[in-house]
């Protein structure tokens, strides 16, 4: 199959269908499945409400709580998280290259949220603005195939674009549209390629804490 060329979605925000091969994709996901043993174990995060988040979430670098990050997980065991890789960071210089190259000098991920949705899952329209730094975020899909809304800066509702993201899709979001509201309505079981060996959609947003 041919890979569809890259979309621009809004200013500064693009979708790059097919981005990792397979045997990325494959080790992704079992990196994936070591960091979700721990030292910090994946976990389905409650918020401060009491609502309990459908995704389960675990983190690289600094973990993440709503709505703050810190360096131990002291809403789930207390630890220091797993450390952001390098190779993971040089992956995302690699992404922003792909896409916003005028932001790609001197970009240096410092953690990761890596979100597992299964059938069931969904993640409402928010927005990425926890850090402190305006740096892109990097997002990576990998398994079973979403439906990704992307929104504006203003209002959790219209104007947004619905974007089918594929097992193996990057999707960059900075400059203007870097604290767009987005949001997963939806995942469709099943349509993740045999191969990979995951049942489920695996998401990994690499960002810049600022910290």
């Amino acid at each position: 199959m041919i890979p569809l060329p890259p979309r621009e979605v809004a200013p500064g925000a693009v979708h790059v269908p097919g981005w990792l091969g397979l045997d990325e994709q494959r080790a992704l996901v079992e990196s994936c499945r070591a960091w979700a043993k721990g030292p910090v174990p994946i976990r389905h995060t409650v918020l401060p409400g009491g609502g309990v988040m459908s995704v389960r979430t675990v983190c690289l670098g600094w973990h993440w709580q709503p709505y703050r990050y810190t360096r131990t997980a002291d809403d789930v065991n207390g630890r220091p998280v797993a450390a952001f890789p390098e190779w993971m960071a040089e992956m995302g210089r690699r992404a922003l290259a792909a896409t916003l190259p005028d932001l790609a000098a001197g970009y240096a991920p410092d953690t990761a949220l890596i979100n597992f949705y299964d059938d069931q899952a969904r993640m409402g329209m928010h927005q990425d603005k926890d850090e402190r730094s305006d740096a892109p975020v990097v997002s990576l899909s990998v398994g079973d195939a979403c439906l990704f809304r992307f929104g504006n800066t203003r209002t959790r509702g219209r104007p947004y674009t619905d974007i089918r993201l594929e097992s193996g899709d990057l999707f960059v979001f900075g400059g203007p549209s870097r604290f767009a509201y987005h949001g997963v309505p939806k995942v469709y079981p099943g349509t993740a390629d045999p191969a990979l060996g995951l049942r489920g959609r695996l998401n990994v947003t690499m960002r810049v804490t600022g910290l």
